[in-house]
This record gives structure tokens, C-alpha cells and sequence, in this order.
């Protein structure tokens, strides 16, 4: 059954990666840094994109969290780098690992750091190392809400436990009526939604809930859903498009998501002062208390999900890009390192506020560019 799940697996990512995506855009520009051209014409700001070793081009997938800051850099990256083309499929961090270790992609976005296993799996591919995990992205998993007239929504963690497992089914339950004094809560049913596939993202809302609810989450964090009852949809976007449309929806995505659709999310009642808000600034806070965990060049972090730190927002991920720390492919090698390098970069970083997620910390980001930099 394993055997064949990575072989369906396989077969998707391969499928997928086979397709040109929308990132597959026409490259253009100089090496000068002085802008993208277009027949002789400036199309773009300056930049500092060292593209000397990049070159044809390079497949990734993974992390749908990441898609939309991964959108941003893939553009400013080929804008830059004339004949260098970056494919990014978006798919779930479980897909993306499954195509790094079978040697289909340059490198894999995943949400949760790699596994013992798909670590010792990682050393077919690269030959003389490892898979390592590089924190790039960081953010808040928002929760959406789909309930007309109900605004500034506060939810706490056995709540939003219970309602992601089919204990709570409608929105005038007294427990959320009681975190909500005031508002008019409908006796609408509640429609929550889940990812259908194995996800990061599934993973660190499963971990937060394990931390801060454990008497009502009694499941294990892993990337498959694990709870009864609920309906799923495919990628952080298929969930929110079911919130959006759905009256009585409540369903978790990354943030951008909730902002690009104008999709209301919950205030988390962490047991601090006030309610906090799915914010960037928010889940820094939350993000910067993050000690590394991994060992050598692996920057696996560990976070506190049961934060009550004011103003920290504690349902939060990082999204790591999963790479060979030695052993990589010779024709791939120089183009990781170029464009790992613009993404980790002060530059790269600045994107993700501009784009409703969490710049990785300063000390730890530091120690992610120093580790492109020695990939060989």
C-alpha cells in the first residue's frame, strides 16, 4: 500500500511537473543590474539578483502556502536572469518531497521539516549528503470564516478544536457565543473545510491544536487529515474558494489566501490581554521565538504553538525549501544557489511582507544564506 501510494504520488508530481505552469514566464533582462529590458527598453526596478551561475532550466513543487510569495520571486527572479526559467508547481509539501526524492525536482517547498525516513530517502539523490530543510517562508495559517452580519470573530483553541472536530455544528453554540458577548450569531450549520491532500499546513494546525487543545485534538499532527466528519478541498486556494462561497464555511489557509478574497478570519484568544489578529507583524512575533532544532546544515525549527505572548499570533508555519546539502545535480546546482540566494536575500524577504507573509528572523535568515551559499 505504501509502495503504491508514492508511486500515485509520483506519477502526479511528474504529471504535473511535465505541464508548463503559469510561472513559466518569458525571461528578460540584463546582467548589468540596472533593470529587465524588453527590446532595449528598461521594464523593471534595479536589482541586486546575481544571476552569473544560473542557467536553462529548473523544476520545483510543493508547499501551496508558499505559491504566492513564490509567484513574486519567480517573476523578479527571470526578470533579472535572462534564459533562466524557474517552474514552481504548486501542489502540498507531501507532493514536493515525494518529486525531491525521487530526483524529478531541484528542490521541493514543504511546510513541516523532512522526516527521518524521507531524510534517509533524501541520500539516493544526493549522493554524497543529505535533504536539509531551509526556513525561507514564514506566516499565519489564518482561519476564514463564511458567517454574513459577524465581524471580528474570536475563537479560542478548544473551540476551534471542536469545530474542526464535528463537535460544535452550529454558530450559536454557547461556547462560541460566549468568546462573541454581543454579537448576533446566526443558528446557521457550520461547513468546515479541510485540505484533501497530505498538507504542511494540515500539519501545523494540527500541532497547534495538539499543544494549546489537547483534551479536545487527540490526534497526532500529521499531513493527512486526521479528524471525522468536515469537507476537503484541494490546496490552500480550494479551501478558500469553498469559504468564500459557502455561507457557514470556516475553513484554514495562509493568509494571502484570506486577503486577496477579502475572506474575514478569526481573532485568536490565546489567554493574553486582548484577542490577537492573523497578522504578518503578529506571526513574527510568534515566529522570532523559534529555536533552530536541526543538526549541521539543517535549519529545521521548532515553534511555540501555545504561545501567549501578547500580541503573538500562535497558529503559524514555515515553509521550508528542501535541498541537497552536497550531491546536487551538476545542471541544476547553479541555479538553486542563485535563486535560493535572491529568495533568502534582504531583498527576497522584503516580498513576503508586501505580500501578507512573515520575513523568516533576521539571526536565523542569516544562517539559511550562509548554508545556499555551501551548497555544492
Amino acid at each position: 500500500m505504501k509502495l503504491q501510494r508514492k508511486n500515485g504520488l509520483r506519477a502526479t508530481a511528474l504529471g504535473a511537473l511535465a505541464v508548463s505552469g503559469a510561472l513559466v514566464l518569458t525571461a528578460c533582462g540584463s546582467d548589468d543590474n540596472t533593470g529587465a529590458t524588453d527590446g532595449g527598453k528598461k521594464t523593471g526596478a534595479a536589482s541586486n539578483i546575481a544571476c552569473a551561475e544560473a542557467k536553462g532550466q529548473l523544476l520545483a513543487s510543493g508547499s501551496s502556502a508558499q505559491k504566492n510569495a513564490m509567484d513574486l520571486w519567480v517573476k523578479n527572479y527571470m526578470a533579472a536572469c535572462p534564459g533562466v526559467e524557474i517552474n514552481y508547481k504548486s501542489s502540498s509539501s507531501g507532493e514536493g518531497i515525494v518529486a525531491f526524492n525521487q530526483g524529478t525536482v531541484g528542490f521541493a517547498g514543504s511546510d513541516s521539516a523532512l522526516k527521518p525516513d524521507e531524510v534517509a530517502e533524501s541520500k539516493k539523490i544526493c549522493k554524497t549528503g543529505q535533504g536539509i530543510n531551509l526556513p525561507m517562508v514564514g506566516g499565519p495559517i489564518a482561519i476564514g470564516y463564511n458567517v454574513p452580519g459577524v465581524k471580528d470573530l474570536v475563537l479560542d483553541a478548544p473551540t476551534i478544536a471542536k469545530i474542526f472536530n464535528d463537535k460544535i455544528k452550529k454558530w450559536d453554540d454557547p461556547a462560541i457565543a460566549k468568546l462573541n458577548p454581543g454579537a448576533k450569531l446566526p443558528s446557521t450549520a457550520i461547513q468546515a473545510f479541510h485540505r484533501s491532500e497530505d498538507s504542511g499546513t494540515t500539519q501545523n494546525l494540527g500541532k497547534y491544536l495538539g499543544k494549546a487543545a489537547k483534551a479536545d485534538w487527540p490526534y497526532e499532527a500529521e499531513k493527512k487529515w486526521p479528524a471525522p466528519g468536515g469537507q476537503a478541498a484541494s490546496g490552500s486556494s480550494g479551501v478558500a474558494a469553498q469559504v468564500k462561497q459557502s455561507e457557514g464555511a470556516i475553513g484554514y489557509f495562509e493568509l494571502s489566501y484570506a486577503t486577496s478574497q477579502n475572506i474575514p478570519t478569526v481573532q485568536i484568544n490565546t489567554g493574553a490581554s486582548a484577542p490577537v489578529a492573523a497578522t504578518s507583524e503578529n506571526a513574527s512575533k510568534a515566529i522570532a521565538a523559534a529555536k533552530v532544532k536541526g543538526t549541521g546544515k539543517d535549519l529545521a525549527l521548532e515553534l511555540d504553538y501555545a504561545t501567549k505572548a501578547e500580541g503573538a499570533y500562535p497558529i503559524v508555519l514555515v515553509t521550508y525549501e528542501v535541498v541537497c546539502d552536497s550531491g546536487n545535480k551538476a545542471e541544476t546546482l547553479g541555479t538553486v544557489k542563485s535563486f535560493l540566494a535572491y529568495t533568502s536575500s534582504e531583498e527576497g524577504q522584503k516580498v513576503l511582507s508586501e505580500a501578507g507573509y512573515a520575513p523568516i528572523p533576521a539571526e536565523i535568515n542569516a544562517k539559511v544564506r550562509e548554508t545556499v551559499k555551501g551548497l555544492s
